[in-house]
Formats: C-alpha cells, structure tokens, sequence
C-alpha cells in the first residue's frame, strides 16, 4: 500500500529527545516534568491536564526555545533526511503533526525542506523582552485528540493518509482513518506497539519507506 499524505509527530519520532523535558532540566525542574510527559505519552492522563503546568513551571524565553531548537537538530533520528527527502521526491504530502513548541520545530523542518505551512504544532507567545507570556491556548494540538482532529483536516476522500509516531496521542490519529506507524526507536510504549496498524522498533526511521511507499 503507497500513501498519499504522511505526517509525523516529532519528539521522539524525528528526533531523539522530548523538548518539553530538555526545557525542563534546562531550568532544573528535569524529573517531575519527564513524569509529566510520560503519564500523557502512556495514555494515563490527558494531554490537556498536564500541557498548560509544564509551561507555567519552564516558562521558557525565546533563548530557551533557540537553544532547543539546535539540540532538536543535534539529535535527529538517523534516517529522517534520507525518509523525508525520498518522501518529497515522489511528490508525497509531508507533514509534521506535534504537541511540541512550533518556534523550536520550524528550523528542523525548514533543514527537511518542509514549508511552514506543513508544521502543526503549539504557539509560543512571548513579551517584547523575549521573556514567556504564554502559548496559544486555542490549539487543539495542547488536548487530547487534537491530533486526530489535525488528521481529519489534512484527509481526502481520494488520498491515503499515514500517521507515523511514538505516543499515545499519535495513536489517536486512527480516529480519524489514518493508517498508524508506531515508532519505538527512541522509545518503545506498549500501548503504541499494541495498538499500531505496523511497529518499527528500529532506531533508525529508515524502516518506514518500506511501508509507505
């Protein structure tokens, strides 16, 4: 089966670490915020219950956000160039579908060759003195099911659409007829690998054009 339409969720999928968890040992708060993002990744608690603390606690600046962009690139999962750069070559609709912070996103997809327009992913809103103030509350992306919900939008009765991630609310993007890749290369959830349509428990992200295309 070739898909039309391929999104990706980013941490831990395109790369290594959790941002929200590298923030948070960056401004000393590390065990209590990975506890966090674990419980939501796992399907314990709901995203929307957890999203807004975290931030409230970091409050990341925009010098926070920069300085997690270039670790997002330092840690790249092996293979994402070489899967995505054959994904557009076919003339595939790529697209990176993340709970995580857009600011700290963008430049890794702007290196993929990913126009911004194909990033879905949570507002930072920052003071005129790059101090945090807040992050866009309205997205549906900071809920549960928010990525489903991104799903339905990029779906077309005529194309094929494939979610490919390694959380719980990746998983969510089967409510909205996609076809779900679970990554465990970074780390293996049981709820994802029980779950999948197709796991990859690879570390590289290779595996998966033998299954999209």
């Amino acid at each position: 089966m070739s898909f039309d339409r391929i999104c990706f969720d980013f941490d831990s999928t395109l790369s290594r670490i959790e941002g929200i968890d590298e923030l948070a040992k960056r401004a000393g708060l590390g065990p209590e915020m990975a506890r966090l993002t674990d419980a939501a990744m796992n399907g314990e608690v709901p995203l929307e219950a957890i999203y807004e603390r975290r931030l409230a606690l970091i409050k990341p600046d925009r010098q926070a956000i920069d300085w997690l962009a270039e670790l997002y690139l330092r840690e790249i999962v092996e293979g994402v160039a070489e899967v995505f750069g054959a994904l557009l070559a076919q003339g595939k609709a790529v697209y990176i579908i993340s709970g995580g912070l857009r600011q700290a996103i963008e430049p890794m997809a702007r290196w993929l060759n990913l126009p911004a327009s194909h990033v879905h992913a949570v507002d930072i809103v920052f003071n005129a003195d790059g101090s945090y103030r807040d992050f866009d509350q309205d997205c549906v992306l900071a809920k549960a099911g928010g990525k489903a919900q991104i799903c339905r939008q990029l779906s077309h009765p005529q194309q094929t659409l494939a979610m490919i991630g390694d959380g719980n609310t990746d998983l969510e993007a089967k409510q909205a007829g996609a076809y779900f890749i679970g990554f465990g290369g970074v780390v293996e959830r049981p709820i994802v690998r029980a779950h999948a349509d197709f796991f990859i428990a690879d570390t590289s992200l290779l595996p998966v054009l033998d299954v999209l295309l």
